[in-house]
């Protein structure tokens, strides 16, 4: 079990501000499961717009944070993975079950449901202060870059 900050989490995937959704890895068992957070600010650029007065960060981008957490496990134990890259391809059964706002720290949890060469297929969940306000099961391809 091992522990990632930013940089080494910079090292795994490609994603880059304001995309970037996981600040840190505090649990990874290479192949099996990860735990990250992300730190929730008002200075989030989608706050803007989503929603003025009333922000929430929307539903689309914590599973997205879910998904980059995941991609952080799968390319852990490869290589070569400057060469890879993690694809989003599916999600079934998610759930939205609070909404998530400035201030919060959100606990992502991935844990791998299928792993063969080139395709994943975890269930994530995401929790603030211990509750959950999201889940989904989503599905992975390793790419070329």
């Amino acid at each position: 079990m091992s522990t990632l900050q930013i940089r080494e989490i910079m090292e795994r995937i490609p994603h880059r501000y304001p995309f970037l959704l996981v600040d840190r890895v505090i649990e990874l068992v290479p192949q099996k499961r990860i735990v990250a957070i992300k730190n929730v600010t008002i200075n989030e650029e989608f706050f803007q717009g989503h929603f003025p007065g009333a922000p929430v960060m929307p539903g689309v981008l914590i599973i997205e944070a879910l998904a980059q957490a995941g991609a952080v496990l799968l390319l852990s134990d490869i290589p070569d993975r400057e060469s890879k890259l993690v694809y989003f391809t599916g999600i079934d059964d998610a759930r939205f079950r609070r909404p998530v706002v400035p201030g919060d720290q959100i606990r992502l949890t991935m844990e791998v449901l299928k792993l063969r060469a080139r395709t994943c297929k975890m269930r994530g969940t995401a929790e603030v202060d211990g509750e959950l306000v999201a889940e989904a099961e989503i599905m992975s391809a390793l790419v070329e870059r």
